[in-house]
């Protein structure tokens, strides 16, 4: 009987214990799902910002930036031609893996995937990065989806030239200007490099995230400018909210010794996209 007390007593004290754990796991969890969601709210915030704290570096580099995606805008029509006469020499399983990916609906269900894989493994580095994937896509998309009806360019598959706009036109055929296939993707592809120290892993990661962007100029929904003005948005995008949640976040990514710089590069018969590190 003593001893039938004694293991009831034990199983009770055991159960309330495994009770007690599973509450402070659940409470836990929410509470950092919290802070999370504060973080990715305030980060896009925060990338809207910047602009107003710009100094003479940042906006000589906007000016870059600007006078790039303008020098690449002259030969719109003439990059167009030839990539649309060239896809097909591209294997179909790329195309369609640039189209898919590039979705707004696929890429949030990779980035949030990601997050909640850190978030019920409590995996900090996980965490943070599916924080700085979800709030760099928001603002990212965002800005894009406000650009494409103030600017309202033709795409190249209307058949108007590089040069029509009509802004504010309700019609996707007026959405060329900037791609949003490509801002999404390589917004992912340079928040998920940046925890790789290895340039040429991060080479190859840029490569995949720059697919999806290329995949719509092939299918005629892009110009080469909309893709080159979108990968500065992704870049400047990422780093922005990054910078964010370096002060949030244990786990950091930036080395300010080693920080990677883009450089568009143009000449007599050169056009192009250079990235030192």
């Amino acid at each position: 009987m003593k001893r039938l007390l004694v293991l009831l007593t034990l199983f009770g004290f055991f159960s309330v214990q495994a009770q007690d754990v599973q509450k402070d796991t659940v409470e836990t969890r929410w509470n950092m799902f919290k802070y999370d969601a504060v973080n990715i709210f305030k980060g896009v915030g925060y990338s809207y910002a910047r602009p107003f704290h710009w100094q003479g570096k940042q906006w000589a580099q906007f000016g870059g930036v600007v006078a790039g995606t303008g020098l690449t805008y002259l030969v719109d029509d003439d990059t167009s031609r030839f990539i649309r006469n060239n896809r097909e020499g591209v294997p179909k399983w790329i195309r369609d893996y640039g189209t898919f990916y590039g979705s707004p609906e696929n890429n949030y269900m990779a980035t949030t995937g990601v997050y909640l894989v850190g978030l019920f493994t409590k995996n900090e580095k996980l965490r943070r990065t599916g924080v700085l994937l979800i709030g760099s896509a928001t603002s990212a998309g965002l800005l894009q989806q406000v650009l494409k009806s103030v600017v309202g360019r033709a795409r190249p598959i209307a058949g108007l030239g590089k040069d029509t706009f009509d802004p504010f036109n309700s019609s996707r055929n007026f959405h060329s200007f900037p791609s949003g296939h490509a801002i999404l993707a390589f917004t992912n592809a340079y928040a998920i490099a940046k925890q790789f120290k290895s340039p040429w892993v991060k080479a190859g990661i840029y490569l995949i995230g720059g697919i999806p962007g290329i995949s719509r100029v092939w299918d005629g929904q892009h110009y080469l400018s909309d893709f080159v003005f979108a990968l500065a948005i992704s870049v400047a995008t990422v780093e922005s909210i990054d910078r964010y949640l370096d002060r949030k976040y244990d786990e950091k990514y930036n080395n300010r010794k080693k920080m990677v710089s883009w450089n568009l590069n143009f000449g007599p018969g050169t056009l192009g996209v250079s990235m030192n590190f």
